[in-house]
């Protein structure tokens, strides 16, 4: 098992507002998957997928009820997800994702980012073939005590990728990757083996990541860090190594 490759993470704002916006970002998560499956998490993997995902960000026990509750409400604001592509500075490649209720001010606001920092936001089609969309699972190592085995038993459930990893703090992770369609086949697979992952979702994964010297990339993962930080945005990818 080799370690697997990872873009480079943004990690700039501060760690409260980081962990408020972590929050927000998973109860939409939890308000999607309610209104397109109910609000039973037997019954609705999505849901299931997202309570453990809050879980994993110690998301208060009463906030992810709340959420819950909150998405069966006929006022609930109905977040679609609408995708961007653009270029930051330095030509990396980089595709945005927002859970929105107002698409305008949502693609208002990511234009003027990527203008104020030296990037252009681009039509649709023109970076997403540098990427490719699959199911990302996220495992505590110390779940996984045969790694090898586990690779060979999960391949009959689409699995792509099984490496090592790290999360934003550097701790050891293991990753499995699957293609989407895959997605909830291997969940079911690792639940049927009693693994509960850190977190997992969907990601675009960089084809042919590109490597910039220190002082560029770091104006890269500034326009990034402001991507996160608005509260539309869901998730940010870029090809940046």
């Amino acid at each position: 098992m080799g370690r697997i490759f990872e873009t480079r993470k943004a990690t700039m704002f501060a760690r409260w507002n980081k962990m408020s916006k972590q929050f927000t970002r998973v109860s939409k998560d939890i308000v999607m998957a309610v209104k397109s499956g109910g609000p039973d998490p037997n019954s609705n993997p999505a849901l299931r997928r997202q309570i453990l995902n809050a879980r994993a960000l110690n998301m208060p026990k009463d906030k992810i009820e709340a959420a819950i509750k909150r998405a069966q409400g006929k006022d609930t604001a109905n977040y679609e997800e609408v995708i961007y592509e653009g270029y930051a500075p330095n030509g990396i490649a980089v595709l945005v994702v927002a859970a929105t209720d107002n698409p305008t001010r949502t693609v208002t606001n990511v234009r003027t980012i990527f203008g104020k920092a030296g990037g252009n936001l681009g039509n649709s089609g023109s970076v997403a073939f540098a990427f490719a969309r699959m199911g990302v699972f996220r495992l505590d190592p110390e779940q996984v005590k045969a790694p090898d085995e586990l690779e060979l038993e999960l391949i009959d459930h689409g699995l792509e990728e099984l490496g090592e990893g790290s999360g934003e703090k550097g701790e050891k992770q293991i990753v499995i990757r699957c293609a989407l369609a895959s997605f909830g086949e291997m969940q079911k697979a690792l639940e049927a083996r009693g693994l509960t992952p850190l977190s997992s979702e969907s990601e675009f994964i960089a084809q042919n990541p590109t490597t910039l010297p220190e002082d560029k990339a770091t104006e890269v993962l500034a326009m990034v860090d402001k991507l996160e930080q608005d509260e539309d945005v869901q998730q940010v990818f870029h090809n940046l190594a």
